[in-house]
């Protein structure tokens, strides 16, 4: 299994330095004070679900807050998802684990709450198409390209998300109209594009970017297609046969 555990405090020279005891008790308190941090996240995690859930049961909710709401549970449980793989230091399981995730799926489910709470327009063109990717992981990555292209694009910009297949390949497109992309401003100062490589790579995907159609920057990922589900069903037809 692949598995790549979160970013860690680089040690000290003192601590380099000090008796493997020390050392070991160093370890065991950094340990102990995540395994609070987490138990304490949760906790709070576990209210502002249950509050959202009362709310979402209100009579005096319009759809629009009642969808708005709703999201707020929902990006919770993303969240709740993410603390749970931080804790099990498996942020990125290995692609080939007889799984794949609906890729045009995932990016409806990153663009709701973008639609619910900024101003840019934003459109998704997508079929259904799976691949072999883990769905937090896909989650992540997505959502930190999304978010970069919003933000370049601004409140009176345009974003345009295209997830198709090509051939064996499932491909997602993010293009916005901002200033476009400097990868030698960005490449050792950005924390948001360092995750996305790092998740591309586990994922043995594909990166491209560079000039999109709206004149800003262009993002292409293209991840092993997983096969369509008709095609599946003859496959283990003959199998059978």
């Amino acid at each position: 299994m692949m598995t790549h555990s979160p970013a860690r405090r680089t040690p000290t020279a003192n601590e380099r330095d000090a008796p493997a005891p020390q050392r070991r008790q160093v370890v065991r308190r950094e340990t102990l004070i995540r395994r609070e941090l987490g138990h304490d996240i949760r906790h709070e995690l576990g209210t502002i679900m249950v509050l959202a859930s009362v709310l979402a049961r209100s009579d005096d909710l319009n759809a629009t807050s009642r969808a708005r709401v709703g999201q707020i549970l929902a990006e919770t449980r993303w969240l709740e998802q993410l603390l749970s793989a931080y804790e099990q230091e498996v942020l990125v399981p290995p692609t080939r684990d007889g799984s794949s995730t609906r890729l045009d799926l995932v990016a409806a489910d990153i663009l709701r709450p973008i639609r619910l709470g900024r101003r840019t327009h934003v459109e998704l063109d997508a079929t259904e198409v799976s691949a072999y990717v883990d769905r937090l992981a896909l989650w992540r990555l997505l959502r930190n390209i999304v978010c970069n292209a919003v933000d370049a694009a601004g409140e009176q910009g345009r974003v345009m998300i295209r997830v198709y297949r090509a051939g064996g390949q499932a491909i997602v497109e993010v293009d916005d109209d901002g200033p476009g992309f400097d990868p030698n401003r960005a490449a050792g100062s950005s924390l948001g594009l360092m995750i996305v490589n790092q998740l591309v790579e586990h994922s043995r995907g594909q990166l491209t970017i560079g000039r999109g159609t709206f004149d800003g920057c262009g993002v292409r990922l293209a991840f092993v297609a997983d096969e369509p589900a008709e095609a599946n069903a003859r496959r283990r037809g003959m199998d059978a046969g």
